[in-house]
């Protein structure tokens, strides 16, 4: 069955766009406005998938939101990046405890629009990304030398039957903490054991 409502691919925006009836803001403000706050759960994750994506060398001129993984290295291994971190944009009793959730998802089917299949490990690879800081004093998002990664493969993954894993079982599973320049290689790696 085809669809009459098939969106086109969506435009890599430059930023200087501009946003129609509101004198001359830009597309840059409107991220300013709206993506400022890197510290929050939902940005940082993207931002760690911008860093894996990078660090792997992948082509990719922008992310997808609902692609079954986050990341395509150019060999073609497909990374699911999950993010956590010790501190957050907002007051806290104490140091957050490493979490990752959304292990195993069921994967959308464009064409119709739906959910296809079972729950399942849809990743070659899943990179875990730790920010590290523990004082907001030092806590930098943007640099990559805060930030450690644990790589293991899905069967690793798999192997615990687990939608959402602590640290401590990430770090028994996964190869790591490694550092930037380490994650390609790591990726890589475990993506030749799949």
């Amino acid at each position: 069955m085809t669809h009459p409502f098939v969106p086109p691919p969506a435009p890599v925006l430059s930023g200087d766009e501009q946003v129609v009836g509101l004198g001359d803001a830009t597309v840059r403000e409107f991220w300013s406005w709206a993506m400022s706050d890197l510290r929050s759960n939902t940005l940082r994750g993207v931002l760690a998938e911008f860093i894996v994506t990078r660090a792997v060398g992948s082509g990719s001129v922008r992310r997808v939101e609902w692609d079954a993984y986050d990341v395509v290295t150019p060999s073609g291994v497909r990374v699911e990046v999950k993010a956590a971190a010790y501190l957050q944009g907002w007051s806290q009793p104490r140091l957050s405890r490493i979490s990752f959730s959304g292990l195993s998802a069921r994967t959308l089917d464009g064409s119709v629009n739906a959910y296809a299949g079972d729950r399942d490990y849809n990743a070659d690879v899943y990179c875990f990304a730790v920010h590290t800081a523990t004082s907001h004093e030092s806590f930098d998002v943007l640099d990559t030398s805060q930030w450690r990664f644990y790589v293991a493969t899905r069967a690793a993954v798999a192997g615990t039957g687990a939608r959402s894993l602590g640290l401590a079982a990430v770090e028994r599973i996964a190869e790591g903490p490694l550092m930037l320049d380490e994650l390609a290689f790591a990726i890589e790696t475990a993506g030749a054991k799949c």
